[in-house]
């Protein structure tokens, strides 16, 4: 089928799948969660020490392709059983499971949490969900379905600092919201072409399962694997992908807003291989009853861009390299990303204290609520993790379309205005990686 029919078709085909295998709906008070990861390394094993925080996480089996990430998993967790292929992990060992996290490149979250909802398994998975919005749309669609336990990899909605912003927005504090800027100094894109030359492939990396879903490119070294591949259309999603539903969560939670109405970039745009640099981008959202307007307008921008010199003005010339500037009718609310948020003018805002609040663990709550215990993680997919990371994408479709408004319609997964940005929604898998009874 051509993508637009692989488009329409996606959501509603993995709804209708098959369970292959459900868990009890709550493990016995003293069992331990039986967990695997799918990776090994980076921020993979930082998800696996903060899991590993509660006495009732038992880390199990671990899917890997590179050799060379194993040493500290293994010096960490001892025992663990190593797989090469995540899928051979999820045959020998789903019966066996409670839960796994999704810590690999953005291209392999989808179908790896979809595989691992489909068989009952709970999902922690990395920010952003989906590498594209039509993956988005069938995770969620799969989770509702399960009904399982599900948190996105967004520490800071869970902290203290994003919380006590969010309240402060909602209890009116700087009044009505007429204007959002959300910014990050990260260059998480690339000016040049791809390399010509290959490389060998390391004899410990197993290529084809790194590649995975997405188109198998020659091997080059340091280029994809194993940090770069952020830059890359075809394995991440940019800077706007790797910090934005980080940095968007809180005007995301604060405002309520979840689909725009519409999205342009005046930024720069991707080359044919890699993300650009310096993006600027802008969504239009319908207004409610938190904001000044009709329409309320964010704006995104990342590198080099920083924020207009106005905004710099009306936080005293105190900026940090990444967070939100809420602009209100009685005040400004900047929320540096992971600092508490400060008020302005000072003046008006010098007796005002911070609301005072229960401290959460992102992961813990992922835990406890996996076990069956009365805790609703505050990013699961339904609510939080697919509307949020759909905005992100959105965004990234725009910067292929420099100064255009794409206007969106949401409940048909449009573009109405712009049938070529439609060829953006969707992908079709790499053949022989549509997993039986696991179509996206």
């Amino acid at each position: 089928m051509n993508r637009r029919e692989f488009m329409r078709s996606a959501a509603a085909s993995l709804a209708a799948l098959p369970l292959f295998h459900i868990r009890a709906s709550a493990l016995s008070p003293n069992s331990k969660l039986q967990h695997a990861s799918f990776g090994a390394s980076g921020q993979a094993l930082a998800d696996l020490r903060s899991l590993a925080k509660s006495p009732y996480f038992e880390l199990r089996a671990v899917a890997e392709v590179d050799d060379r990430m194993l040493p500290e998993v293994l010096q960490h967790f001892p025992g663990v059983r190593i797989y090469k292929d995540w899928r051979q992990l999820l045959a020998d060992e789903a019966d066996k499971l409670d839960s796994v996290n999704i810590s690999v490149p953005d291209h392999m979250h989808a179908i790896m949490t979809v595989a691992s909802m489909q068989r009952g398994l709970h999902v922690y998975c990395q920010k952003p969900l989906a590498h594209n919005i039509s993956e988005v749309r069938s995770m969620e669609a799969v989770a509702r379905s399960t009904g399982v336990v599900t948190q996105m990899g967004t520490q800071l909605a869970s902290m203290i600092y994003e919380r006590q912003a969010v309240q402060m927005i909602q209890d009116g504090w700087i009044g009505p919201i007429r204007e959002v800027h959300v910014f990050s100094h990260k260059t998480w894109g690339d000016t040049e072409s791809r390399p010509p030359h290959a490389h060998p492939i390391p004899a410990e990396l197993d290529w084809e399962l790194w590649c995975g879903v997405a188109p198998k490119a020659d091997f080059v070294e340091g280029y994809y694997h194993p940090g770069n591949w952020r830059k890359r259309l075809d394995y991440g999603t940019g800077t706007l992908g790797d910090m934005g539903c980080h940095i968007y969560s809180g005007m995301f939670r604060a405002l309520g807003l979840t689909q725009p109405l519409a999205v342009r970039s005046l930024g720069r745009q991707p080359n044919a291989t890699n993300w650009a640099i310096d993006e600027w981008i802008e969504y239009r959202f319908a207004g409610n009853a938190l904001t000044a307007g009709k329409e309320l307008k964010v704006t995104w921008t990342d590198g080099s861009l920083g924020v207009p010199p106005a905004i710099r003005i009306l936080t005293e010339g105190i900026l940090p390299d990444q967070g939100t500037v809420f602009l209100g009718e009685e005040g400004v609310l900047l929320a540096p990303h992971w600092e508490r948020a400060q008020l302005f003018p000072r003046e008006r805002f010098k007796d005002r204290r911070p609301p005072r609040l229960e401290p959460r663990d992102h992961y813990l709550d992922f835990l406890n609520a996996s076990r069956g215990e009365s805790v609703t993680p505050i990013a699961d997919f339904l609510d939080y993790g697919a509307p949020l990371t759909e905005i992100i994408l959105l965004g990234g479709i725009a910067t292929h379309f420099p100064a255009q408004w794409l206007e969106w319609d949401a409940g048909r997964m449009q573009f109405v205005n712009h049938p070529e940005a439609n060829t953006h929604l969707s992908r079709p898998y790499r053949e022989g990686w549509v997993l039986e009874g696991d179509l996206i």
